[in-house]
């Protein structure tokens, strides 16, 4: 199973990005997925999950409405769309597949990781 994470990159405050995560090895739309992040010194946190179906998705709270994750199970990829980023996103973003029964929003239930992408966010 492979998921690779590309997108990410620097800019300016106010600014957005546009993150992809590729799976390969795997039954794709069989896979919740998600974003998680991990800032400089800080442990690593959820952003956003997908359903299989991409029908129901799941944001957490410092998102307030800037990021819109998507998938698209015909191609095998997800997306996170980021605007309004803030020098407080700056983090390694990772993408992730869980194969429980439900969506979830809990690291330890995800069960394949992507090597992170970074972004920065400058002021």
């Amino acid at each position: 199973v492979q998921l690779q994470a590309s997108g990410g990159g620097l800019v300016q405050a106010g600014g957005s990005l546009r993150l992809s995560c590729a799976a390969s090895g795997l039954s794709f739309s069989w896979y919740h997925m998600a974003w998680f992040r991990q800032a400089p010194g800080k442990e690593r946190e959820f952003v956003a999950a997908i359903s299989r179906s991409g029908g129901s998705t799941y944001y957490a709270n410092f998102v307030k409405g800037r990021f819109a994750i998507s998938r698209d199970n015909a191609k095998n990829t997800m997306s996170l769309q980021m605007n309004s980023l803030n020098p407080e996103d700056t983090a390694v973003y990772y993408c992730a597949a869980s194969g429980a029964r439900v969506t979830v929003t809990t690291e330890r239930d995800y069960d394949y990781w992507g090597q992170g992408t970074q972004v920065t966010v400058s002021s």
